[in-house]
């Protein structure tokens, strides 16, 4: 390929070369289904859409998702005035990109343009790529509906003026870009200013966007103030900001801001900084033992500060050599600077920060490490717009909120993801490279035209974006390939396998933009840059092997694609492409330059990735092996992870040991109490499996512990996943290390030196259980030996004496004999509860014993205890409704989504569920998510107990699996949200707290 005009050809759609009675949408089946979302802890309907278009392969997630988050809702032309069709969002979004292109002059022919159109709509609705969700918000409304909305305040550069020009409506032109990064300057007032970042902000969150920002520059507690009088500092103008976040919340939604903040190592507040969210975090835990709601967004969380963002410490090369050296110097000492008055300037012993950051992280999570000179290592615009290289605002300061995306102050990247594993034949066990250049070179054109008709919320970053046009191009779903072909996820071939996919994903990329420099010109700094950015692609190129010179300017030895490995694995035409590509890339921009000053990012892919129906997001690995399918008519079926089977094929296993090894992990019991009947599964772990060798066990290693079992991904092994894609893309990876609660602050330290050696950018590091809004998973198993005022049930204990102590009426009338009643099973997290409500002969409740499956341990005393507690002031003629009152709202572990009952969805507490069943007992079903019909009502309005057959079994409940990172989804209230890079995501609708 030697020119622009070779991207446009027929791969995928050769059936309508000569076929002019057939359009793109012809080449899949179609089917109509309904969507219908609903809020998991009250059943509210949140989304409700009747006979929608999808192709027949979609599933019914990626349906909801897909008609829920990006179907056009209102002012669509026709009877609905919604859209109700894939075709329509395919052809507002590929139309739109066509129509810029042509504009832009790279697309010249009616031909090229109807090829790119088809190719661009097959491979969408083929779901082998997927732009981020701004583009599916905002893109070609005005073109397709000829909707236009208000301004917004947004601006654009205008070629033919030569200036940043206000926009004239919401959609005329398209608000792609999800990531946004922004300066901010010691001043007060102005522009950059303290109180223009309150508007900048503001703003962004306003559109559901997220946005960055490093304020090393304003300065510390004490330092003098030109007017006079000192500075309050830079930890309370965070505050200020953090709580404007909160109020704001994001896109006018229940979501908390995305929003990251950076703070250079060696500012004079940076201990404060550090502890910050530690400290806030002891509040939380201390709220919430006074009964406070401490659910993320309770009233606990709500009070204290430092909540609506990711935090990141900017490290430099120097501190991590004192660290490093430490062994040797336990004194080493970092002068920590006044931005604009030394006489604040103080020596501080490196240890003392290093513990305190790394004690801080294991506590709660934040902040996280970014290398900062590693970041720039990889600059490709140092000299910025005015050619000073070593002015502060033309170095990498920031990043976005999920940190994937890395580029100057006042800059937006819009991202896109491909599906990797589309391009993967599992019969003929090959790769795809064609199809995946031939996409990955569309894609670049879509980001590219998104850029050339954009608009943006501010002057300085619509000016700035138009002059360094950065794109972020990435992946998804690599744990189905590496799993698909056999291949551990912590291995040396599936490292190699990334690196190599995503290096020639990026260098490919890098020649598609010389090729578009070549027709239309490189962006406006590139001849500024030029030295700089050329330096960049060579370290590049020397990393994927296609030249073997010294690395230059670099402090480390990046991590080398090792083409043997490549070759071992019969990987020959990925090693020969990778070579090809970066050679192509670097002839080809040392003659024409580049068009875009950066191609390439490793995203979270949340929602997108659903919309595509991967089974895994990024490049993360699984997170269990077992899934859940949901059903059109609602409910959930549970299945293994499909890829076991495939990877089970590959392995050379027979049909009948496959389906042995199936019905181990998905093995059940019946579990049966008082006319209720469950099939449980059992544990989910694979360990075990009759038939599987040893020696492929770690090819099915997840992210976490599965059931019972041991094995995980150790935290190094991703690490160095990150460490070896690192030096092959533009901009940075969102990535979270998961460990074990019982990981020490050693081990953090470790991780976080081994990441700086090996050249990762920045990684976030994630202790299970560190955070309180985290229901805790297993800590009731190891009760004998957990202190009983960590697990806060002191407070239930005390509750229940006070209430027992308070009694003031004399008779207490015992029961005798032979009692009747209801036993309520429930199961909170793994902890199993059963509340037996018992009458006396005036049907009035008398007695309630609270039993639970965990002999021996603390909380089978304390429910005992409550048990007893209870029952005698029922006794003693106490209604049961002040007791239910007394109870009702507790909050404290375990909680969250309840199973094993049929009209109880979700608790604060073990006390809320008893308060919740003496509701029932006494007809009150106001205060339970599912309300019981007529035919399962006595006539005293108590419930008749579900029989087996109308049970509720394991797979119409809600899915309980997955590792949980978060107590409840904002949007759905879905306990399911998982660690999906430094952001999380919900597994059931898809909402994200990133920005993407």
């Amino acid at each position: 390929m030697n020119s622009i005009k070779d991207l446009f050809k027929r791969y995928y759609t050769k059936d309508l070369e000569h076929d002019n009675s057939k359009s793109v949408y012809d080449l899949f089946e179609w089917k109509t289904i309904d969507v219908i979302l609903k809020n998991h802890k009250t059943g509210k309907i949140l989304t409700e859409m009747k006979n929608l278009e999808f192709p027949v392969h979609y599933s019914q997630n990626a349906c909801d998702i897909i008609a829920s988050k990006y179907f056009r809702k209102a002012g669509v032309p026709g009877k609905l005035g919604y859209e109700t069709s894939m075709k329509q969002v395919a052809h507002r979004l590929v139309n739109f990109w066509m129509e810029s292109l042509k504009d832009e002059n790279l697309i010249h022919t009616k031909e090229e343009g109807k090829i790119f159109y088809d190719e661009m709509v097959f491979a969408l609705l083929n779901q082998m790529y997927a732009p981020n969700s701004p583009q599916w918000f905002n893109t070609g409304l005005n073109l397709s509906y000829g909707i236009k909305g208000s301004s917004q305040e947004s601006y654009y550069f205008n070629e033919k003026e030569n200036k940043v020009v206000p926009s004239t409506d919401a959609y005329t032109r398209t608000q792609a870009s999800a990531c946004f990064i922004v300066s901010i300057e010691d001043k007060l007032l102005g522009k950059h200013s303290i109180s223009d970042q309150y508007i900048t902000e503001t703003k962004l969150f306003k559109g559901g966007s997220g946005t960055g920002t490093n304020f090393s520059t304003l300065r510390a507690e004490g330092e003098k103030l030109s007017g006079g009088g000192i500075s309050s500092g830079l930890m309370s103008f965070l505050k200020g900001f953090d709580r404007n976040a909160g109020a704001i919340k994001s896109g006018g939604t229940t979501r908390r801001a995305a929003k990251m903040v950076c703070l250079d190592i060696d500012h004079p507040e940076i201990e404060d900084f550090i502890l910050w969210k530690a400290k806030e975090e002891d509040k939380v835990r201390a709220l919430a033992k006074m009964g406070y709601d401490a659910d993320f967004e309770g009233e606990a969380y709500s009070t204290v500060s430092g909540q609506n963002s990711n935090n990141s410490l900017r490290i430099s090369d120097e501190f991590m050599k004192k660290v490093v050296n430490l062994k040797n110097n336990p004194d080493e000492v970092l002068e920590l600077k006044g931005r604009v008055d030394s006489s604040v300037n103080r020596l501080t012993s490196v240890s003392h920060l290093w513990n305190i950051f790394n004690e801080a992280s294991h506590k709660c999570a934040d902040p996280a490490p970014q290398f900062t000179d590693t970041f720039n290592a990889w600059h490709t615009c140092p000299a910025g717009e005015d050619g000073n290289i070593n002015a502060h605002y033309n170095k990498l300061n920031s990043t976005n909120p999920c940190g994937e995306y890395a580029f100057l102050d006042n800059t937006s990247c819009n991202l896109s993801s491909i599906n990797i594993y589309k391009f993967y034949n599992e019969d003929k066990k090959v790769f795809d490279i064609d199809g995946y250049l031939h996409i990955i070179g569309l894609n670049q054109l879509m980001l590219e035209a998104s850029i050339n008709w954009g608009q943006f919320p501010t002057e300085d970053i619509a000016r700035r974006t138009y002059l360094f046009r950065t794109t972020g191009l990435g992946i998804s779903n690599i744990a189905s390939l590496f799993m698909s072909m056999g291949i551990p996820y912590d291995s040396e071939e599936a490292r190699n396998l990334a690196s190599s996919l995503i290096g020639t994903l990026t260098g490919y990329s890098y020649y598609v933009s010389s090729l578009m420099s070549k027709e239309i010109g490189s962006f406006k700094t590139y001849d500024l840059n030029k030295n700089y950015m050329l330096r960049v692609i060579r370290n590049h190129s020397r990393v994927a092997g296609a030249i073997n010179s010294n690395f230059e300017n670099l402090s480390y030895s990046p991590i080398k694609v090792n083409h043997n490995v490549l070759k071992s694995m019969n990987c020959n035409e990925l090693s020969n492409t990778l070579i090809k590509v970066w050679n192509l890339a670097l002839n080809s921009g040392e003659e024409f330059g580049f068009r875009n000053a950066q191609v390439s990012v490793i995203a979270p892919t949340g929602t997108i990735s659903f919309a595509m129906d991967c089974a895994s997001t990024s490049i993360e690995p699984f997170f269990s092996h077992i899934v859940y399918k949901k059903l059109s008519g609602g409910g959930y079926m549970t299945l293994t992870n499909p890829m076991i089977e495939k990877a089970l094929t590959v392995l050379g296993y027979t049909y009948t040991e496959i389906k042995d090894i199936l019905d181990y992990i998905m093995r059940k019991e019946k579990v049966q109490s008082d006319g209720f009947q469950y099939d449980k599964i059992l544990d989910g772990k694979i360990e075990g499996a009759p038939h599987l060798k040893d020696e492929h066990l770690s090819i099915f290693d997840t992210a976490n512990i599965c059931g019972t079992g041991i094995r995980y991904i150790s935290p190094m092994g991703h690490v160095k996943m990150v460490a070896c894609i690192t030096p092959l893309i533009s901009g940075a990876i969102s990535k979270t290390v998961n460990l074990p609660n019982t990981a020490t602050v050693e081990n953090f330290k470790n991780i976080v030196i081994d990441s700086w050696r090996l050249g990762v950018k920045g990684i976030s590091l994630y202790r299970d259980g560190s955070k309180h809004s985290q229901p805790l998973n297993n800590s009731l198993d190891n009760a004998k030996t957990t202190n009983l005022e960590d697990l806060t049930y002191s407070s239930l204990l005390k509750t229940a004496k006070n209430m027992q102590n308070s009694l003031n009426t004399s008779k207490r009338e015992r029961l005798t004999g032979i009692r009747y009643g209801n036993t309520h099973p429930a199961q909170i997290e793994d902890v199993k509860i059963y509340t037996t409500v018992n009458r006396n002969h005036r049907n009035e409740i008398s007695e309630i014993y609270i039993t639970t499956d965990r002999e021996g341990t603390i909380i089978t005393g304390l429910l005992n205890s409550l048990s007893k507690s209870i029952s005698v002031m029922l006794q003693y003629h106490v209604p049961p409704k002040d007791i239910s009152d007394m109870l009702r709202g507790q909050k404290y572990e375990p909680y969250g989504f309840v199973q094993k009952h049929p009209y109880i969805k979700y608790v604060s507490s073990i006390s809320d569920l008893i308060s919740k069943v003496i509701d029932i007992e006494l007809g009150d079903f106001s205060r339970c998510q599912i309300k019981p019909d007529s035919s399962h009502m006595l006539n005293n309005s108590t419930p008749v107990l579900i029989s087996e057959e109308a049970s509720i079994t394991e797979e119409n409940e809600a899915p309980k699996g997955e590792r949980v990172y978060g107590s409840t989804c904002s949007t759905c209230d879905s306990t399911r949200m998982v660690k999906n890079g430094t952001c999380m995501v919900c597994l059931d609708c898809g909402s994200t707290t990133g920005c993407s």
